[in-house]
């Protein structure tokens, strides 16, 4: 215990002074934290609105296009927990400024990128450095202020990095519009730069740290396992699904996910702990946070390309369309963490997946000619209402499955479904719309933009109702309410 009658963090010496949040340590690494998860969010998503312009100046094809937007959500989803492992061992910080410095030097390739396949291979060096940064930027704030600051940190945290992610989008199209889809990745370089500054001030701590037990073999099988499924995926469209590249590509990569699993019941140290595998709402929670994190990250990227190839948009207006969906999450939720304490976890997470799906099918009526006014933000709205009433639930849920114990376990578990939801979406997308052997994104959209909107809302259905069914209605413990979900690096967090 620490003498303000906290818990002292895992690793950390009983005697080790902690940061106070209003200190010149605490503001500074609720800066650095801020700054690292905006990073995180620019990279992963911020490429959504560039795609169109990308296509045009490369002559990428669609298939090329879809791997630089999947290359570096694959590598953060296969990567997550080998480098959580790495930062509970080496230290948070070090580890944060390690991934900070591979994106940094891997958004300059992006920007100089003279052809796609460099572009491709500079995004999943920018894919390992985002699985560093994201599982050690909130532990480091969590595990280096004293724990009586610490609900009030993560609010903060939580807020300001929303407020900075809602507005990059439009930031970015901005920056397509003036300049050229080169500046788009060098927008993370000014922030990359100040977080570094700011570290400065952050010191490591210091102390008992866990033993270094990587378990190689299972992140190669989960590379492996995930590479081989999004290629096939992705090249199935054009190449056909019954060509030797897809076909090979999809059993190597299935048949390493399936030995994945009596790998991890075997070794002493796994990535993950199989036994929470057997907790029945910890497995529905995760198969929920799968499809509706994947339906979320396909829809906005679906939105985006409609609008600029489609209704006309400009890259600034495509990237402002879904800034609405970030308001109205951000008003509406602050006050669900008192609605779950009365109703519980079910129902509200429930209800706010099935008003996403309600929006998705809304946007899927959105063609050309169509007013913004009608078309996008009734569903930009209902998006909004939807995801601030289910990701507060969500997370509520993930932590009341499991021990006390195996909170911090869970909560990567649930970050990395939420990623293997997103990269699995996104490369179904091609396929959903039709693409086949197009050679550019606007006429399959033309044909299969609404069919695939309504494909995901139908996803998102099937998550609300596997919560119905499996995930109880009883109410979590006070000690688990889980104050506004940013929509950067958290235990499942809502991505658009």
């Amino acid at each position: 215990m620490t003498n303000d009658g906290g818990v002292v963090p895992a690793g950390t010496r009983p005697d080790e002074p902690l940061a106070a949040l209003r200190s010149s340590t605490g503001t500074a690494l609720l800066a650095a934290t801020v700054l690292a998860s905006m990073v995180g969010f620019l990279d992963a998503y911020m490429v959504n609105v560039a795609i169109p312009s990308i296509g045009t100046a490369l002559n990428a094809g669609v298939t090329q296009l879809q791997w630089v937007v999947t290359g570096y959500l694959l590598a953060v989803a296969s990567l997550l927990l080998l480098a959580g492992a790495l930062a509970d061992h080496f230290g948070r910080r070090r580890i944060l400024v390690v991934g900070l410095g591979i994106m940094f030097f891997a958004s300059l390739a992006c920007a100089a990128a003279p052809n796609v396949e460099l572009l491709i291979a500079a995004r999943a060096i920018q894919g390992i450095g985002g699985a560093l940064v994201v599982p050690s930027s909130l532990a480091l704030l969590n595990g280096t202020l004293r724990p009586s600051d610490r609900t009030k940190g993560i609010g903060v945290w939580a807020g300001i990095s929303t407020l900075g992610t809602t507005l990059g989008p439009y930031g970015g199209g901005w920056l397509i519009d003036h300049g050229s889809w080169r500046y788009v990745f060098l927008l993370n370089i000014p922030l990359i730069a100040a977080a570094y500054w700011v570290l400065r001030h952050v010191p490591e701590v210091q102390g008992f740290r866990r033993p270094l037990s990587l378990d190689l073999l299972g992140g190669l099988l989960t590379v492996l396992g995930l590479g081989g499924v999004i290629y096939a995926l992705t090249a199935g469209p054009s190449s056909g699904w019954g060509s030797a590249p897809v076909l090979v590509s999809g059993l190597v990569g299935v048949g390493c996910l399936v030995a994945l699993v009596p790998l991890e019941q075997r070794r002493a140290a796994p990535m993950v702990r199989t036994a929470l595998f057997r907790i029945r709402q910890f497995v529905a929670i995760n198969a929920t946070t799968i499809l509706f994190y994947g339906a979320l990250s396909a829809a906005s990227y679906l939105v985006v390309l409609q609008c600029q190839l489609q209704l006309g948009y400009s890259a600034t207006a495509a990237g402002a369309a879904l800034v609405p969906e970030s308001v109205v999450f951000l008003l509406v939720s602050p006050f669900v963490g008192s609605l779950v304490a009365r109703v519980g976890t079910r129902w509200p997470m429930s209800v706010g997946i099935l008003i996403v799906a309600a929006g998705f099918a809304w946007l899927s009526m959105a063609e050309p000619g169509d007013g913004y006014l009608t078309a996008v933000l009734p569903g930009a709205i209902l998006w909004g209402l939807g995801i601030g009433l289910a990701v507060a639930p969500l997370t509520a849920a993930v932590l009341a499955a499991v021990d006390d114990s195996d909170l911090g376990e869970a909560s990567a578990v649930n970050d990395a479904a939420s990623r293997v939801g997103g990269v699995v979406l996104v490369a179904l997308v091609p396929a959903l719309i039709g693409a086949g052997g197009a050679t550019n994104l606007a006429e399959p959209l033309a044909d299969g933009y609404r069919t695939a909107m309504l494909v995901l809302a139908g996803v998102a259905v099937a998550g609300a109702l596997i919560t119905v069914l499996f995930v109880a209605s009883g109410r979590p413990k006070v000690a688990q309410m889980p104050h506004a979900q940013p929509r950067v690096h958290g235990c499942a967090v809502p991505t658009s």
